[in-house]
Order: C-alpha cells, then sequence, then structure tokens
C-alpha cells in the first residue's frame, strides 16, 4: 500500500523505519530527533513516481508536434 504514497510519506516511512531498527540508540527525545533529521535531510531521495507530483510533474506541450 505504500506505493499510493506521495513521496513525503515515504520519506517519513524510511526515517520512522530506522528509528524503530535502531531503538537501542533512542536514550532521549532531543536524540530522537537529531537522528529522524541526519536519516531525512542528509541523504538524497529517488522516488520514480517523483514526476507524478507538483514542480516534478510533466508539462503537457503547449504546440502540438
Amino acid at each position: 500500500m505504500h506505493s499510493l504514497q506521495n513521496p513525503v510519506e515515504d520519506i517519513w516511512l524510511q526515517g520512522k523505519n530506522f528509528l524503530r531498527e535502531h531503538w537501542y540508540l533512542c536514550k532521549s527525545f532531543p536524540l530522537i530527533k537529531k537522528l529522524f533529521m541526519l536519516v531525512t535531510h542528509c541523504q538524497i531521495f529517488e522516488f520514480s513516481k517523483l514526476n507524478m507530483y507538483g514542480f516534478f510533474a510533466k508539462k503537457p506541450k503547449l504546440i502540438p508536434t
């Protein structure tokens, strides 16, 4: 079902999954926040469905060829 989510939801899911896998590092909320930001802000995400949304959406041609 997560394939129907928009790319932002996929990023949140990756961050949450990282925290679930590394729960033993989560000693305090400030540390959890830093870990989440590290995972979500310090990488480049590539989503095949990105072209379906906003700025990345394919624009129709104005002049037919």
